[in-house]
């Protein structure tokens, strides 16, 4: 199963598009955001895709009200935590979250196959113990100057950080 690792759009909608556009081309079943929509019409665009998305909240997340009052009435495909998600998907247990170091403390427990997180802006991709610990970079791109993502492949536990020209 290929899923779509994202975090930090920012409101960065132009870049969101670019990536949005990729995924289609990957043919994911699923998106993993990792926080940091920012505004309700970013978490709109972002939800508007017709397959399942795993989401947190980031630190810059300030509409979390009004975002989880649209994810619960419009959009039944968004599942949506403030700062933890644990899914199980194609047999994966895997952790959602925002913050660096929460995420390197649920690697070393060794509970997950996978654990996502965002809020350093640079992708960077490591193994604790069995564990994959990936942040796939920014939607931003303002940080770093890239705009990127990851694709994660469950079959194989790894994750491929792409990046979207801009």
């Amino acid at each position: 199963m290929k899923i779509a690792v994202l975090s930090d759009i920012h409101d960065n909608v132009w870049n969101l598009d670019k990536v949005l556009d990729k995924l289609k081309k990957e043919k994911v079943e699923a998106i993993i955001f990792c926080g940091d929509f920012c505004a309700p019409f970013t978490f709109k665009r972002l939800a508007n895709r017709e397959i399942p998305i795993y989401a947190v909240f980031g630190n810059v997340d300030g509409a979390q009200k009004e975002i989880t009052q649209l994810a619960l009435k419009n959009y039944k495909n968004v599942i949506l935590e403030k700062d933890l998600l644990e899914i199980e998907l194609n047999g994966r247990k895997i952790a959602i979250c925002h913050n660096n170091k929460f995420a390197e403390g649920l690697a070393k427990t060794g509970k997950y196959d996978a654990v996502f997180h965002g809020h350093t802006h640079i992708s960077k991709i490591e193994k604790i113990g069995k564990t994959l610990l990936a942040n796939p970079g920014e939607i931003h791109g303002v940080i770093t100057g890239k705009c990127t993502f990851g694709i994660y492949d469950t079959d194989k536990n790894e994750i491929e950080i792409k990046e979207v020209v801009r």
